[in-house]
């Protein structure tokens, strides 16, 4: 029997047994704005069942299992035959099985797809964020298949299907299939033009055998693979299967996993190709232009994933300070611990509600929608991911030494963190993006400076943001250097904008007063104690 010392007392419980989507305010009211009236019921009682899911015990354990038993590379089999497979958790199975069936790959071919999927993936992040690469790369090649109508008719039911087959096998025996992506070189990192793998055509005039390398190859277990490669014509565009139509295995060289950071119960891998076959998609040369939309979908889902780590970090933050107790009371309760917590919840709702106003744009597919996404996609991807990283470490100190131990799951989100802004193009690479509609795409600034007008004269510090941000955007020579500052103004001016339209007037107030108007210091927990912090703190609370 345990000694008085022993007693365990003034712990929150686990948050555990919760709807992880109904218990997100700002989550539900995005997809309510967004989504079609007819579709709600629908899509209302989807998410309330994966919000449940996610919340569940069982499925946080999986996610823990996963994590902590990170694939292994399997290069031969027990008779010396080359195989490359990648070996993973049960766990990982589960949860990759459980997020294709809930259409995490289906958006394109549902009513409303983009943000039903939008926030089912930001809620599947919560649980373990490493599954998300698969899924998101899956969902992301549908666009880049469709350039070529026969590739896409064999491929995209597969891509779309809401099963989850884990062998490897022929794309037309499969019921589903999964895909990754092959872009970067050693020598050319984000620079994809600098690729050397050569595509050597053969005489179909649509097959080609590739020879290189691929420093980064997202989820080298799945069926195929969009890869850049240089043809006679310039950078292409090719699918990789991984096994050929005759069941034998294409030529797939896994030299290594990738050792990382975070993001560990997924395989990220340096492969090699030697002969292999692949398949042209789109026109020799093309081939940027091809994979575009793929990594504009990528690049979403990093905003969708950040946004996802933030509200799980700002959730069990606000969870243990609600249950535990200090220096005479509820940690809650404390001024300057709410402060830190409403000025923690501002942000995850900022980012929630611009990722969500995206995704609303992908299914609306008008002209101006399209050029708006031309700058907010790379604006928002570029300041959401970079803001995740402060976020969920100051969420974590808010558990004190707890937040410090593996115990937690604080240090897993962490470590998850910084993933985003690197993938799908770090952070210049974002920022010189914005440069490049700006100074190519007159529709894409009109079309972001209808969206945020639409709030002018709701908020007076919204106001001179926006005739601050019309000043920087009037000489665009030699901006280069201010290509970051300009960024993370887009981003700002677009989250108050839709704060000040949708939020609460509390959280819109926080937001405009902090962010915008220039009233907060440089941490965390430093916004006017004049604010309603309290009634912003209540509306970020986990049910439990």
């Amino acid at each position: 029997m345990a000694g008085s010392t022993h007693t365990v007392t003034n712990q929150p419980p686990p948050l555990v047994g919760y709807d992880v989507y109904t218990a997100d305010r700002a989550l539900t009211s995005a997809v309510e704005r967004h989504l079609d009236p007819d579709l709600l019921d629908e899509v209302r009682g989807e998410l309330a069942a994966l919000g449940r899911t996610c919340g569940s015990a069982q499925v946080q354990e999986w996610g823990r299992l996963a994590n902590e038993n990170p694939p292994r590379l399997r290069t031969h089999d027990r008779y010396g035959h080359r195989v490359d497979e990648v070996e993973f958790h049960p766990s990982w199975h589960r949860l990759l099985g459980k997020g294709v069936s809930a259409g995490l790959t289906a958006a394109w071919v549902r009513p409303g797809g983009h943000v039903r999927r939008a926030a089912a993936f930001l809620l599947w992040t919560q649980v373990e964020a490493g599954n998300g690469c698969p899924l998101s790369m899956t969902h992301a090649a549908v666009p880049a298949l469709r350039t070529d109508p026969d590739l896409s008719a064999v491929w995209e039911p597969r891509l779309t299907s809401m099963i989850y087959d884990q062998q490897l096998r022929p794309a037309g025996q499969k019921p589903g299939a999964l895909f990754g992506m092959g872009m970067t070189e050693k020598q050319g990192g984000s620079d994809v033009r600098a690729g050397t793998t050569a595509a050597h055509p053969l005489p179909d005039g649509e097959s080609y055998e590739l020879t290189g390398h691929k420093w980064f190859c997202s989820a080298p277990m799945s069926d195929g693979f969009l890869v850049l490669g240089r043809a006679p014509g310039g950078l292409t565009c090719f699918l990789v299967p991984r096994v050929l139509e005759d069941g034998t295995r294409n030529v797939f060289l896994i030299q290594r996993l990738k050792d990382k950071l975070g993001n560990r119960s997924n395989a990220s891998a340096e492969v090699e190709f030697d002969r292999t076959w692949a398949h042209r998609v789109g026109e020799e040369g093309r081939g940027v232009r091809t994979i575009i939309d793929m990594v504009a979908a990528t690049r979403l889902d990093c905003v969708l994933g950040s946004a996802g780590l933030m509200r799980q970090a700002v959730a069990q933050a606000v969870h243990h300070c609600t249950h535990r107790e200090a220096f005479g009371g509820k940690l809650v309760d404390k001024p300057l611990m709410r402060n830190v917590l409403a000025d923690l919840a501002i942000e995850s709702e900022a980012a929630t509600t611009l990722a969500l106003r995206l995704a609303a744009a992908c299914d609306d597919g008008g002209e101006q929608e399209r050029a708006l996404l031309r700058i907010a996609v790379p604006a928002a991807k570029y300041w959401v991911t970079k803001r995740c990283t402060p976020v969920t470490v100051e969420a974590s100190e808010c558990l004190g030494g707890n937040g410090y131990v593996e115990e937690s799951g604080m240090p897993r989100l962490v470590r998850e963190s910084p993933l985003n802004s690197i993938w799908e193009g770090a952070g210049n690479v974002q920022a010189l993006d914005v440069l490049r509609a700006l100074q190519r795409e007159p529709a894409a600034l009109d079309a972001y400076l209808r969206e945020v007008g639409l709030a002018r004269g709701a908020d007076h510090r919204l106001d001179a943001a926006i005739k601050g941000l019309l000043t920087e955007l009037a000489d665009l020579e030699g901006i280069e250097a201010r290509a970051r500052r300009l960024t993370e103004r887009l981003a700002l001016v677009l989250q108050g904008s839709l704060l000040v339209r949708f939020a609460p007037p509390e959280v819109a107030d926080a937001f405009c007063a902090s962010r915008l108007g220039g009233d907060a210091g440089a941490a965390f927990g430093t916004l006017p104690h004049t604010l309603n912090l309290a009634a912003v703190v209540d509306r970020s609370r986990p049910e439990a």
